[in-house]
């Protein structure tokens, strides 16, 4: 005997807890962006992340751990951005140097977010600060970064398919490392290095990732 389907009615008040969580989770995010770009990473209180969000500190831990938690949160949101993004850049990116001009641009997309770039080096800078918490929570960033390269990227870049795990880490660490100098360097002195010169920099990169493997290393001092 076939069973009564459940209306649409009852469907939707059973779907109501559930609503309300990622509701609350998504208002304590977007509060947490606030926060950390107002306090910066180190001295954001969960009690203001919370407050901010018109949410108890119990509302806060049925969802987070802590804020660090939290950021990471951050940064998967921000990486389905970056995929909506990535998406745009390359809808008529139909050769390799096509390819480089749209992935280029992306990251310099990503350069001029100054409260996103600030988040990801405060957070960088606390790490540093707790030696304990240094190496997991650098683990856990990178394998979001790589996670992004693999499901952002490599769709729509063939040049960077079978590549060995230690060839996406090093694009990676290659993409990490210019796009936090050359954030820090343009902050600290805006005259450094204007649009050109800092598109240069970016092309320069994202075509070293595109080699079949890591550059040789010279062993000599």
């Amino acid at each position: 005997m076939l069973r009564k389907p459940k209306s649409n009615a009852k469907s939707l008040e059973n779907r109501k807890p559930q609503l309300r969580a990622l509701r609350t989770r998504k208002q304590l995010i977007d509060a947490a962006r606030r926060v950390f770009a107002r306090d910066g990473f180190e001295l954001a209180r969960l009690a203001d992340i919370s407050a901010t969000a018109g949410k108890t500190r119990g509302a806060f831990y049925d969802h987070f751990k802590n804020k660090e938690d939290v950021f990471f949160a951050i940064m998967e949101e921000d990486l389905l951005h970056y995929f909506r993004w990535v998406s745009e850049e390359f809808r008529d990116a139909r050769t390799t140097e096509d390819r480089i001009d749209a992935l280029s641009r992306h990251l310099f997309r990503v350069l001029e977010d100054r409260r996103r770039m600030m988040l990801f080096l405060e957070f960088k800078i606390y790490a540093i600060r707790h030696p304990r918490r240094t190496r997991r929570l650098a683990e856990i960033q990178s394998e979001m970064c790589l996670r992004g390269i693999e499901t952002i990227l490599e769709p729509r870049m063939p040049e960077l398919r079978s590549r060995t795990p230690g060839i996406r880490r090093m694009h990676n660490v290659r993409l990490g490392a210019i796009l936090d100098g050359l954030f820090i360097n343009r902050l600290f002195n805006a005259a450094s290095l204007n649009h050109d010169q800092t598109m240069q920099f970016i092309r320069f990169t994202v075509r070293a990732m595109l080699q079949q493997g890591p550059p040789p290393v010279n062993h000599r001092i």
